[in-house]
């Protein structure tokens, strides 16, 4: 199992946050290995207004590595890039044409993982300034608040259409992966709600991702393991959170994983310090070591503390160290 940090987004506005060689230097010390690069909303991490280009991604994984650190994987490109996609519009195949000279450049660029998600409404949160320990900030979401939000799009879409939209995107995109020799995945709907804003959320629920990885059997077409919204899945209560590390573990379906905890499932939740949450974190990781996962941890929502910077530091390193420490005693 390797340890990593998770860089390039705020985490309470889920904004994009510039990581400089300090930040680099910052994840090198705390002890960890690999990293994941996240593009968010319509910002990058690599420029580029429609796609991105090979000599831009490799210029990226060599400043990682200047840092004596790994590139695991990019995480999501700007939304622009693909919401057509997503939502059938009618840019839908010029942004598919984008997205697969994307996906070869961050291939022959030397980076093995790329995550994305199914979300155009992307992380849906009621309130950012929920106050946990001692005055800690962290995000929660309300879904009977949420549902008073106005559509996204002019019209509500379906469950079944969002879903043909996604196998006519897999079809196209993991055939294309599995050449390159890189793997891809999906990040869960946060939260997991049937709907937001008019757009269903099909990434909910055990089944749904089931449903996923039959649409093309190959080992390019995987899951990007957020844990903490698998935990706030209606399918996360008793074992279920640990039934799901197995059952996809075993079947080497994860890429790597946000090792986060929150208060409870939907229609109702807080994020939590890896520790206070509703999962046994030991638990978990004794899953992910008896499935023989060998992919990376990574940090995700931590809770803004005291004296932090905006990227989180100091809360970064508190989940940080605990991930290490959860890792070393399910090792020994």
């Amino acid at each position: 199992m390797k340890v990593g940090f998770n860089m390039g987004v705020d985490p309470v506005d889920y904004k994009q946050a510039e990581v400089d060689a300090n930040d680099l230097q910052f994840a090198a010390q705390m002890g960890t290995t690999h990293v994941v690069l996240q593009s968010y909303a319509n910002a990058g991490i690599v420029p580029g207004d429609e796609r991105w280009e090979y000599d831009d991604l490799l210029q990226l994984r060599q400043r990682v590595e200047d840092a004596g650190l790994v590139l695991e994987a990019l995480e999501n490109v700007p939304l622009k890039f693909y919401d057509q996609v997503m939502l059938g519009g009618p840019d839908r195949d010029r942004q598919i044409e984008n997205m697969v000279y994307t996906v070869r450049n961050i291939a022959r660029a030397g980076i093995p993982i790329f995550g994305y998600h199914w979300m155009p409404t992307l992380v849906g949160r009621t309130l950012l300034t929920t106050k946990i320990r001692a005055g800690a900030q962290v995000t929660a979401f309300d879904l009977e608040e949420a549902s008073k939000r106005p559509l996204l799009m002019d019209r509500r879409y379906t469950e079944d259409e969002m879903w043909e939209n996604l196998e006519h995107w897999i079809k196209i995109i993991i055939p294309v992966a599995e050449e390159e020799g890189i793997r891809t995945g999906i990040h869960p709907c946060d939260p997991p709600v049937a709907e937001l804003q008019g757009i269903p959320q099909l990434f909910r629920s055990f089944e749904a991702y089931k449903r996923l990885i039959g649409i093309v059997e190959s080992p390019s077409n995987c899951i990007e393991f957020c844990q903490g919204t698998f935990s706030e899945m209606e399918d996360a209560k008793g074992d279920g959170i640990y039934e799901m590390i197995e059952y996809f573990g075993e079947r080497e379906k994860i890429l790597y994983v946000h090792f986060r905890n929150v208060s409870e499932t939907v229609p109702n939740f807080q994020e939590e310090f890896i520790n206070t949450g509703h999962v046994d974190m030991y638990r978990a990781m004794e899953s992910y070591k008896k499935i023989g996962f060998e992919g990376m941890f990574v940090d995700d929502h931590v809770p803004i503390v005291v004296g932090d910077s905006p990227w989180g530091h100091r809360g970064r390193a508190f989940a940080n160290g605990y991930i290490q420490a959860l890792m070393d005693v399910v090792d020994r």
